[in-house]
């Protein structure tokens, strides 16, 4: 169960490319800094029922380090090298985090990497370039080497977060919400030094991002943050792929962009490697409800 919450995420995450295209010409720390407070509302308004909850945001300092340093960094790494890098160049090397997670889960207790794992990464990341490249070619240019190397610590700042939070599993989700609000805070100090103001345009992209913020950059993080720390966090890193593929969907029903042979390769190129990837976990599931086993109770 705790995985599938976890998956959740990658469904919100889906969203995202549908809703910022549709928030208008709002600058992205501008955007940010809107949306994470929305996403912190979401934990806030929760304690109205739950006046103990605000109690969990008193985290030693190295907590507050990894959640700001995971939600916030991120966020400036992957802005950064798209203003240093071409656009599909850059999201193709943020987009190795589910890689480095499922590689460095290895390294965390009571995780074993197999070599289903892998595989099943590799195809999902497969299917991610189809998406990104739309079945074109890379060029990589040795003067984008700063945005390349942003776009790397961005993939590598996600994982570690998310491998690191694991190791914090006694730490309420409720710290989520601090690390929103010093996320939002930082990426609002980060527009007014970087970036002009851009208010959106009517309801329609005032909608967009207040839908932003509910979901791909407000509960998706509370969501992965709960599977990360309880669930099988190999698989959640290798069916990560499938945002991408599920975003384009998203686009394809929204009527933004066509359907394509290149998009059904890559769905079941993505597919199959979160299958693959998640075999102990469907297998064990199986064999627990058959008839007579130590789990059919």
């Amino acid at each position: 169960m705790a995985t599938f919450i976890g998956f959740l995420a990658v469904i919100m995450w889906a969203m995202l490319a549908l809703f910022t295209d549709v928030s208008g010409k709002v600058p992205p720390f501008q955007l940010t800094a809107m949306t994470f407070a929305i996403g912190a509302s979401l934990g806030l308004i929760s304690w109205s029922w739950r006046p103990g909850a605000a109690r969990n945001l008193r985290q030693p300092l190295k907590v507050w380090m990894l959640g700001v340093i995971g939600l916030f960094g991120y966020h400036f790494l992957y802005f950064t090298a798209l203003r240093n890098a071409p656009a599909v160049d850059a999201s193709l090397i943020a987009y190795l985090w589910p890689l480095f997670i499922v590689v460095g889960s290895a390294l965390m207790p009571g995780e074993r990497l197999r070599w289903f794992h892998i595989v099943g990464t590799l195809l999902g990341l497969s299917g991610t370039v189809l998406i990104i490249t739309k079945g074109g070619g890379l060029g990589f240019d040795p003067q984008y080497s700063f945005g390349y190397a942003m776009a790397g610590l961005c993939a590598l700042t996600w994982a570690a977060y998310s491998l690191l939070s694991r190791r914090f599993a006694e730490v309420p989700t409720d710290a989520v919400t601090g690390f929103c609000i010093a996320t939002s805070i930082l990426s609002l100090i980060s527009h007014l030094f970087l970036e002009q103001t851009i208010w959106p345009e009517g309801l329609v992209q005032w909608l967009a991002v207040l839908g932003l913020g509910l979901f791909p950059v407000g509960a998706a993080f509370y969501v992965w943050d709960y599977g990360v720390k309880r669930g099988n966090i190999q698989v959640l890193g290798a069916s990560s792929y499938a945002a991408p593929l599920l975003s384009t969907l998203v686009l394809i029903i929204a009527g933004v962009t066509e359907p394509t042979t290149r998009i059904l390769l890559a769905c079941a190129l993505i597919t199959s490697g979160a299958v693959l990837a998640a075999k102990d976990m469907l297998l064990k599931k199986n064999q627990g409800s058959q008839p007579g086993s130590a789990n059919s109770n």
